[in-house]
């Protein structure tokens, strides 16, 4: 795309799996921000599904499970935030971050098509 590798692995985590996803689609030789790309998609596409199951499961109404949902929710937002930034500046850096079960996806989905 025109720009450094690292600076574009990074930038696929900004906005979660919607850079991920602009980037693997616009990327089509560099594996590394295929990569980056694919886990970022991964990553933040499994944490949206859980918390929309969440709010699913929380609008149910039930007050003992809204208490364990509630807890699960800020679990969920603190592993996010987390991975977030461990990502973003590894990704910037230029270092090849693996995720322990993402990144064997990730590095399998990356390699595919090329």
């Amino acid at each position: 795309m025109g720009m450094q590798p690292n600076i574009e692995a990074g930038l696929s985590y900004v906005l979660g799996w919607v850079t991920g996803l602009i980037f693997f689609l616009m990327e089509k030789q560099n594996r590394f921000v295929r990569f980056h790309a694919m886990q970022s998609i991964l990553f933040f596409g499994g944490l949206t599904v859980i918390r929309i199951i969440l709010g699913f499961i929380g609008a149910l109404g039930l007050p003992f499970l809204g208490f364990f949902v509630g807890l699960l929710g800020i679990a969920v937002g603190i592993i996010g935030l987390v991975g977030y930034i461990l990502l973003l500046i590894n990704g910037f850096q230029g270092k090849y971050y693996k995720l322990p079960i993402v990144g064997d996806y990730a590095e399998k989905y990356a390699n595919q098509g090329m």
